[in-house]
C-alpha cells in the first residue's frame, strides 16, 4: 500500500496542474488547487501563508476534539455547535459552490467569508440558548422569542447544512431536508391518513431544529463530535505510523503460499484496513492499488479481481471496532453499551469474509489458477508497523470492552501509538503527528456535516410522528411476516443508497423502520404466549378493547394460527402494551439491536449493488474492467450482506449465549460454502445434477435454527457433496486440490 510519504503515490483529488506558491495565495494558483492543497497533509510547511494558516487551524481544531472529550467540560450544545461550525468552515473552503465557479477566485473569497459566517452563527446559537429560554418564559403564551440576530444565525446554519451537504454528497439529502422542514411547517396538514400532521409555527420549527435533542446540535451530532471524529483522527495516526503497510505485509505472510494468494491478501487486508478507514470506497482505493494487480497477475480475470476487492472493502465497514459510524449510532439509539455492539459484531464479520474467501477458493479451482511464486515480504515495513498497529488497537479494544467510553479509548490509543512509535523505525515526530491530524480531519469532513444535517430530518420525523406511520405501513405490508419486512428494508436501503452515503441511509432507515422491525421480532414471543395461554390483567384489558371475545379464551390459549392472526391485526398501541407485558425488557433491547444490525448490514449493499455501487466502480477503475459487470460480480460475491441479516433474525447468532452463537457461526460457514458453490455452479469440481440437490439440502440443514442434528446433518452432507465433486484422474483417483 502506498504510504503518505511515497513520492510515487497519486494523491486523491490532485489538481491537474501545480504552480509555485507566492503572494497571498489567491493569485498564485487556481482556486481549485488552493481548495485541495489546504487539506493536503503532504504540503505541511509548504505554500503561501494562507495555505499554512488553514492547515494549522485544522490541526488546532483536531486537538480541540481530543481535549473537549477528555479535559474540557463543555455543555453539549457548545461542543456540537463548535464541531459543526468548524467543519462547516473547512467544508466551505474545500468545496466549490457550483461546478462553473470551481476555478473562480471570487467564489473562493466569498466562501472564506461564508465559512467564517457559519462558524460565527454556530457559536452565537450556543451562546443565545439561555437567553431564548429566559425571554420565552417571560412572554408566556407567545411561543419562542428570537431576536433578529437569532433568526439570522439560525437560518444561516440551516442553510449551510443544506448547501454543504449538497456540495459533499449531491442533491438527495438536501431534498430530504427541505421536504422534512416543509412537512412540519405546512405540508403535513395537507396530507391524508396516517401521514397527516399539524403545522407548526416557524419559530417553533427553528427552535426544535436547533435546540431539540433530535435536532442539528443534538444526539446525532454528538456521535460525530464525541466519537467518529476521534476515530478518524486515530485512523490518520495508524496510516502515518506505517500500520497500513503492516496490514498488507501481514496479509502476504498469511496468504502468499495459497493458490490465488493475491485474492486472499485482498480479503485479509480489507478486513484489517476496515479497522482504520471505516469507508468502503476509501478501503477499495487504498488496498485495491496493491491487491487488484496482484490478483490479475495470479491469473484472476480483472472483473473478478475488482469484484473481490469491492466486496472485501465493503466488509471493512462491518469490522469492529469502528464499523463505519454504525456502532456509535447503534449505541445511541439502542441505549446498549458500545462494547456489547462490538462484541456481537465479531462473528458476523468473520462469516462475511469467510463467504468472500469461499468465492476465491472456488474461482481458483474453476479457473485452474496455479500457485503463485511467493513474493518477498518487506520486513522493514512489517517491523515498522507491527507495534504501531497491534498495541494501540489492542489497548483501544481492551478499554472498550472494559466499559470505557469510545472517545476515551480512541484518545488513549492515539497517545499509546505516539509513544510506541518511538521504538519503531516509523517514529511519530511532531511533523507526522500534524500530518496525521490533518488527514484525520480531512476524512471526517463529510460525516461531520452529514450527521448534523441529518438531525434536521430526524427532528421532523420525531416532531411529526411520521416514523410511527412508516412503522405501521411496514407492518401492514408485511402482514406480520418478518421475512417480507426484511425484504422491504433491503429494497428501501438499496433505493436510498443510490443517492446517500451508507451512514446516512442507515440513520434514516433506523429512525423510520427499526421500531417496526424490532416489534415484529418481539411479536414472535407474544404469539407464543397468546397461543399457550396468558393470565395477565394488562394483556386481557388491552385485548378486550380490541376484541372483547378474546378475553374469554385468553387463559386457555388462542392456538398458534389464531394468535398469529390476532397479533398481525392489532393496532400499534395495543401491540405495544402486549410487548411490554409479555416480553422481558432485556429481550426488547436485544430485538432493537438486531433490528439495527439488520438495517446496518442491508445499508451496505449500495456499495456493491448495481446500478449505483461506488466501491465496485472504484475497483473497476483500478482493474480497468467494465463497471457494470464488476458491479454484478461484486454483488454476487457480497451475498453475505443478505445472509447475515436472516441469521440475525432467525437464529441466536446475536441474541444467544456465546456458545450458541459460535455453534450457529460454525454451521453457517458450511451453508455459506454451499450457497457460493450453487451460485458459481462449481464446488471442488463442476457440479453434477445430484450435487445441486445435496448442496441445497445441506444448506437448508446447516442454516436451520435451533436444530442441532439438522445442522450436523447439513454440514456433513455439504462436505460429502463437495468431496464428491472433486475431479478424477484417468485411473479413477481423486485429484488433489
Amino acid at each position: 500500500m502506498p504510504t503518505p510519504n511515497d513520492p510515487n503515490k497519486a494523491p486523491i483529488d490532485a489538481p491537474e496542474t501545480e504552480t509555485a506558491g507566492g503572494g497571498d495565495g489567491f493569485d498564485a494558483m487556481r482556486a481549485s488547487d488552493i481548495r485541495w492543497r489546504w487539506l493536503d497533509p503532504e504540503r505541511l510547511g509548504q505554500g503561501p501563508w494562507t495555505e499554512q494558516a488553514v492547515r494549522w487551524a485544522v490541526i488546532i481544531f483536531a486537538c480541540w476534539h481530543i481535549a473537549t472529550n477528555l479535559f474540557i467540560n463543555e455543555s453539549g450544545i457548545w461542543q456540537n455547535a463548535l464541531h459543526f461550525g468548524g467543519f462547516g468552515l473547512i467544508a466551505a473552503l474545500s468545496t466549490a459552490p457550483l461546478h462553473r465557479l470551481r476555478n473562480s477566485r471570487w467564489a473562493l473569497m466569498l466562501d472564506v467569508i461564508y465559512g467564517f459566517a457559519i462558524l460565527a452563527a454556530a457559536i452565537w446559537i450556543a451562546y443565545a440558548e439561555d437567553g431564548i429560554y429566559v425571554n420565552s418564559m417571560a412572554e408566556r403564551g407567545s411561543g419562542w422569542i428570537f431576536s433578529p440576530v437569532d433568526w439570522i444565525a439560525g437560518g444561516l446554519v440551516i442553510f449551510a447544512a443544506i448547501d454543504l451537504t449538497r456540495r459533499l454528497t449531491g442533491w438527495i439529502i438536501p431534498t430530504l431536508i427541505l421536504i422534512s422542514l416543509a412537512y412540519i411547517l405546512f405540508l403535513g396538514a395537507w396530507l391524508p391518513g396516517v401521514f397527516r400532521s399539524a403545522s407548526l409555527p416557524l419559530s417553533d420549527v427553528l427552535f426544535r431544529s436547533l435546540y431539540n435533542d433530535e435536532g442539528m446540535f443534538g444526539g446525532i451530532t454528538t456521535i460525530s463530535s464525541a466519537n467518529i471524529t476521534l476515530f478518524m483522527i486515530f485512523g490518520g495516526f495508524l496510516i502515518y505510523s506505517g500500520a497500513s503497510d503492516f496490514v498488507i505485509e501481514l496479509s502476504r505472510i498469511v496468504a502468499s503460499r495459497l493458490r490465488g494468494g493475491g485474492a486472499y491478501v485482498a480479503v485479509i487486508s480489507s478486513a484489517l484496513t476496515g479497522t482504520i478507514s471505516g469507508s468502503a470506497v476509501a478501503n477499495t482505493a487504498s488496498t485495491g492499488v496493491i491487491t487488484i494487480p496482484a490478483m490479475t497477475s495470479n491469473g484472476f480475470k480483472p472483473t473478478f479481481a475488482a469484484g473481490v476487492e469491492a466486496a472485501s472493502s465493503t466488509g471493512g465497514q462491518l469490522v469492529p471496532p469502528i464499523m463505519g459510524a454504525g456502532a456509535f449510532v447503534m449505541a445511541s439509539y439502542t441505549g446498549l453499551p458500545y462494547s456489547t455492539i462490538v462484541a456481537v459484531s465479531v462473528l458476523p464479520a468473520i462469516l462475511y469474509f469467510l463467504s468472500v474467501a469461499c468465492f476465491v477458493r472456488i474461482e481458483v479451482l474453476r479457473s485452474g489458477i496455479p500457485a503463485a511464486e511467493p513474493r518477498p515480504v518487506d520486513r522493514k515495513k512489517l517491523a515498522a508497523g507491527a507495534l504501531n498497529f497491534v498495541l494501540p488497537l489492542g489497548v483501544m479494544i481492551w478499554l472498550l470492552m472494559s466499559g470505557r467510553t469510545p472517545n476515551y479509548a480512541a484518545s488513549v490509543a492515539i497517545g499509546v501509538l505516539v509513544l510506541v512509535s518511538w521504538a519503531t523505525p516509523t517514529k511519530m515526530t511532531p511533523k507526522r503527528i500534524a500530518q496525521a491530524l490533518i488527514f484525520g480531519m480531512r476524512t471526517a469532513v463529510m460525516t461531520a456535516v452529514l450527521l448534523a444535517a441529518i438531525g434536521l430530518v430526524n427532528n421532523a420525523i420525531t416532531t411529526s410522528g411520521v416514523g410511527g406511520a412508516f412503522s405501521l405501513m411496514i407492518i401492514q405490508w408485511s402482514q406480520g411476516s418478518l421475512m417480507i419486512a426484511i425484504a422491504l428494508v433491503a429494497l428501501a436501503s438499496l433505493i436510498l443508497g443510490m443517492g446517500l452515503p451508507v451512514t446516512a441511509a442507515y440513520v434514516i432507515l433506523a429512525i423510520l423502520l427499526a421500531p417496526a422491525l424490532s416489534g415484529l421480532l418481539a411479536d414472535r414471543i407474544v404469539i407464543d404466549a397468546l397461543a399457550t395461554g396468558v393470565n395477565d390483567a394488562a394483556v386481557g384489558g388491552a385485548l378486550a378493547l380490541f376484541d372483547p371475545a378474546l378475553q374469554a379464551d385468553l387463559a386457555n390459549g388462542l392456538g398458534p394460527e389464531r394468535a398469529a392472526e390476532v397479533v398481525s391485526s392489532l393496532p400499534m398501541e395495543v401491540a405495544a402494551v402486549l410487548r411490554s407485558s409479555l416480553v422481558d425488557q432485556a429481550q426488547l433491547s436485544t430485538f432493537l439491536l438486531i433490528a439495527h444490525l439488520i438495517i446496518f448490514w442491508l445499508s451496505q449493499d449500495s456499495n456493491v449493488t448495481p446500478p449505483v455501487c461506488l466501491a465496485a466502480y472504484t475497483a473497476a477503475g483500478i482493474a480497468r474492467s467494465k463497471p457494470m459487470a464488476t458491479g454484478i460480480t461484486s454483488w454476487k460475491i457480497a451475498k453475505g450482506l443478505y445472509v447475515m441479516p436472516l441469521l440475525f433474525a432467525y437464529t441466536p447468532l446475536i441474541s444467544g449465549e456465546p456458545m450458541e452463537a459460535l455453534r450457529v457461526a460454525v454451521f453457517a460457514s458450511f451453508g455459506l460454502y454451499a450457497v457460493t458453490a450453487l451460485l458459481q455452479r462449481h464446488a471442488e469440481g463442476p457440479l453434477a445434477w445430484w450435487a445441486y440437490i445435496g448442496l441445497l439440502a445441506g444448506a437448508a440443514g446447516a442454516f436451520l435454527p435451533y436444530h442441532l442434528w439438522a445442522n450436523i446433518g447439513g454440514a456433513v452432507l455439504i462436505f460429502l457433496t463437495a468431496w464428491g465433486t472433486r475431479p478424477r484422474n484417468p485411473i479413477g483417483q481423486r485429484i488433489e486440490t
